[in-house]
């Protein structure tokens, strides 16, 4: 597992690089990166997970909805507070409910929330491409 947001899964004994959609978790080396890795881990590792396709990003991964016992992992990853709602990405209708799940992490200082100033991982990403200046 790449960070808390891509994962791999077997299928037709293939290994199949999944991006999950609509959000974005903390990059290694961020706070928080770790943990989002981990919850990620713990709902997916060993399980059968259901993947709903909905894009192809720029490196060839499958972006998708992931689901393991019908539960959205993007979902719980923005509700635990590990992941921000990708909104450059995020267009679907159920984006609207992450935004409210996103926001009330925050306000419960769920996750990365309890961070008193969390950098979204595009920040990041854009800072580190900068050579971190």
């Amino acid at each position: 597992m790449a960070d808390g947001d891509t994962i791999t899964v077997l299928r037709d004994k293939q290994q199949v690089r999944i991006r999950f959609y609509g959000i974005d978790c903390p990059e290694g080396g961020q706070a928080f990166s770790k943990k989002a890795k981990q919850f990620t881990s713990d709902k997916v590792f060993g399980k059968v997970v259901e993947v709903e396709p909905v894009d192809v990003d720029r490196y060839g991964r499958t972006v998708a909805l992931v689901a393991v016992f019908r539960r959205l992992v993007n979902e719980e990853l923005v509700n635990a507070g590990f992941a921000w709602v990708y909104t450059r990405y995020c267009d679907r209708p159920i984006c609207e409910r992450w935004k409210v799940l996103e926001q009330e992490a925050r306000e419960a200082n769920r996750g990365l929330w309890a961070d008193p100033n969390p950098i979204p991982p595009w920040e990041f990403r854009k800072k580190e491409r900068k050579g971190g200046k």
